[in-house]
């Protein structure tokens, strides 16, 4: 048994291979800034901090002694709570394809959003300094109609040229702005994604929790999610009706260059 406690949850291997498959199809599709920085891991449950090469200067313990301590990141420890029904996961046993897991969903939704959150923009709680407030560079207006966003962006990769970045470079964009650009293209204007694709020679990225957008290298180094413990679903409690459960990771987030990003600001 370990910390998740799956072994004490009333739930067959047929429950649990239901609500994983359900967890990794819903975190797959909002997970968005793992598709643009570097990721380390999984290291376990037991990796508790990143280290950052470096060391801080403290007094030593005794006459005639120096001493240095290692400065490391901790990890932050995410979770998301729900429940499923036990008449749902007994009807997965039956072999029910289409078991309701509503909670799960959202709960898949909410822990990825804080996930690109820290990533994009920090988590100051958890001492960890996200893209938009690590990069070196002005941000960067999209402006006011959707057409003329490749411009935006080809300014920002413009910048990061200029600053001896290499692509190829990927765009995250938040939701709203994603489904401009994709309504555009739907009413005749699919250029415009094929535009924004050669200016990168990248991906965009639909993306929950970024404000509005960021442009970022490809090329690797510059940017590290460290991972101990992946996104699992772990067993609180039961009753007679539901079982309560949890998804739950543990990471850190590192800006290694802060020239290597250009933030993107949307007009309205």
């Amino acid at each position: 048994m370990n910390h998740l406690h799956r072994d004490l949850a009333p739930i067959a291997s047929v429950g649990w291979e239901a609500i994983d498959q359900e967890a990794r199809d819903r975190l797959r599709t909002h997970l968005a800034a793992r598709r643009l920085v570097d990721f380390a891991g999984p290291h376990g449950w037991s990796h508790s901090a990143t280290d950052l090469g470096r060391i801080s200067t403290i007094p030593g313990p005794s006459e005639g002694t120096t001493a240095a301590q290692r400065r490391v990141l901790p990890l932050v420890e995410l979770r998301a709570e729900f429940a499923v029904s036990r008449v749902e996961v007994d009807d997965a046993e039956r072999g029910a394809t289409d078991i309701d897991l509503a909670e799960l969903d959202e709960a898949a939704r909410q822990i990825a959003v804080a996930e690109n959150v820290t990533v994009f923009h920090g988590h100051e709680a958890s001492g960890i300094r996200g893209i938009t407030e690590s990069t070196s560079h002005e941000p960067v207006g999209l402006g006011a109609e959707v057409e003329r966003y490749p411009n935006g962006v080809a300014r920002a990769t413009d910048v990061l040229r200029q600053a001896g970045i290499d692509g190829p470079y990927g765009l995250a964009l938040c939701p709203g702005i994603y489904t401009r650009i994709v309504e555009t293209a739907e009413h005749g204007g699919h250029l415009l994604l094929d535009h924004l694709h050669r200016i990168l020679g990248g991906p965009l990225v639909w993306a929950p929790g970024v404000e509005a957008g960021i442009v970022l290298s490809l090329r690797g180094g510059d940017f590290v999610l460290d991972c101990g413990q992946d996104l699992s679903v772990g067993y609180i409690d039961h009753d007679a009706d539901v079982v309560r459960l949890y998804l739950e990771e543990s990471f850190s987030f590192r800006v290694i260059e802060p020239d290597a990003a250009v933030e993107l600001r949307d007009a309205d």
